[in-house]
């Protein structure tokens, strides 16, 4: 285990697991995890040395994902999206002055970075844009309906997804790193959802202005197929595999506890157990096989662009995400009552709902 890792699995169990119920309960969002996380740095680790970070790869990040699921969904899920974001600006900055020192920035603030890529008006289309960048003596300005802004009122930065010009086409589209100080949210709509609540994932009018040298010069379609895409499926099946994990290891303590009262009696839900503990084990393989795959990659944009690559991509996200519920509906029915109830401690609730939700959702198909 690696002293990133190690951090961020002390972070799980002595914070993100404490407030895990409450964040659920009351859809909030997790600070008290975050604000750990930040003081242990663990939100720049994919800033290169030279910008002041660890240089972390995807693998340690893939890592750190499954191991938060375990403890707690909404902060796993938001450190998830934050680390797709900077792994966007890492790969795709190149040599432009103000993506390295905002990199830096970064490294040295441990700064929360979301994402703005939905919108209305586009029919779901996350790469097809209305709103577009206005450029005036070296500046931008641009205003976006923003269907879904997840931790907006809580980043510290906000990448937002934006037609080149005014006279674009819908997908000729760019990613401009909006800072906090340059851009104003007003909230469209309240989050309350079966699942994912702490993700605090409310509609917003976005407004934001600052530099031209803000704008990621790469093509949005080529950063989302070689970088966002690939990076999205990785980290949010390892965190699915973390909350079955805790579902699963919920269901053994039931087993244990259950068998404990009736010596010598074979335990009720044994070869259920079984099952759910070898799809659990097919997850994970499927996410090492999936990240050995990307790292072989990386450094090529023919193969990171190609279609066999991007299918087996989304095949890791659409699969990881159906075997995550049924993972987590054997630990239910392992547990019975004692699995439905909030009040227990072998609840898997909360492991349910975030995973069914994406399960079942567009989300886990795109």
């Amino acid at each position: 285990m690696t002293l990133l890792l190690a951090a961020a699995r002390a972070v799980g169990v002595e914070v993100a697991a404490k407030h895990a119920g409450d964040v659920d309960a009351r859809a909030r969002f997790p600070r008290e995890a975050f604000a750990a996380l930040k003081k242990q740095k663990l939100l720049g680790i994919m800033v290169p040395k030279s910008e002041g970070g660890p240089g972390a790869g995807i693998a340690e990040v893939v890592s750190i994902c499954h191991a938060l699921g375990q403890y707690c969904a909404s902060t796993a899920m938001i450190y998830a999206m934050h680390q797709i974001q900077v792994s966007c600006v890492v790969r795709h900055a190149d040599k432009n002055a103000w993506h390295r020192a905002f990199l830096k920035k970064l490294a040295m603030d441990q700064l929360l970075l979301a994402s703005a890529t939905s919108e209305a008006g586009v029919g779901g289309d996350v790469r097809s844009s209305v709103c577009a960048i206005e450029e005036k003596g070296g500046r931008f300005s641009l205003s976006k309906q923003a269907t879904v802004i997840s931790y907006g009122a809580n980043a510290d930065g906000i990448l937002v997804t934006a037609r080149r010009t005014p006279q674009s086409p819908a997908s000729d589209q760019v990613i401009v790193v909006a800072l906090k100080a340059g851009y104003s949210l007003d909230e469209q709509g309240k989050w309350d959802t079966l699942g994912m609540r702490g993700t605090c994932s409310n509609g917003y009018h976005l407004k934001a202005a600052g530099r031209m040298d803000q704008v990621i010069a790469t093509p949005y379609a080529d950063v989302s197929a070689q970088t966002m895409l690939p990076t999205s499926h990785l980290v949010w099946s390892a965190l699915w595999s973390g909350i079955a994990v805790d579902a699963v290891a919920r269901a053994r303590a039931f087993v244990r506890a259950e068998a404990k009262k009736k010596p010598g009696v074979a335990a009720v839900g044994g070869w259920r157990l079984a099952e759910a503990a070898s799809l659990l084990q097919l997850m994970k393989s499927n996410v090492v096989a999936a990240l050995r795959q990307y790292e072989a990659a990386l450094g090529s944009e023919d193969k990171l662009s190609a279609l066999p690559f991007a299918v087996a991509m989304n095949n890791l996200k659409t699969g990881s995400s159906q075997m995550a519920v049924q993972v987590i509906n054997h630990a239910l029915l392992i547990c019975g009552l004692s699995g439905y109830r909030n009040d227990s401690p072998f609840s898997v609730g909360r492991h349910l709902r975030p995973a069914s939700a994406n399960g079942s959702s567009r989300r886990a198909a795109t």
